[in-house]
């Protein structure tokens, strides 16, 4: 009886383990996807920037445009996220 209480619980340990393994996968793939669509929207905004200092003012407009509308769906799938918790 002792041997299947540790053995059961060895294979719990186990299960646990690796559930966190998978669920730590899983958070470090959303934070890279998170890092990588705020670099792109940084870039945009760094665009927008010289193109504001080079005195286009149409592309300076479209630029922050999808600056902020990457930033709104990012701020939507994290929102989505967290309700889904």
């Amino acid at each position: 009886m002792k041997f299947n209480k540790l053995a059961i619980v060895a294979v719990s340990a186990a299960a646990l383990s690796l559930a966190a393994c998978a669920e730590s996968e899983q958070e470090a793939q959303e934070d890279l996807a998170e890092q990588q669509a705020e670099s792109q929207e940084d870039l945009l905004e760094e665009q927008a920037d010289l193109a504001e200092a080079q005195g286009d003012e149409a592309a300076e407009e479209a630029l922050d445009a999808q600056a902020d509308a990457m930033g709104e769906a990012g701020d939507a799938a994290e929102d989505a996220v967290d309700e889904g918790m």
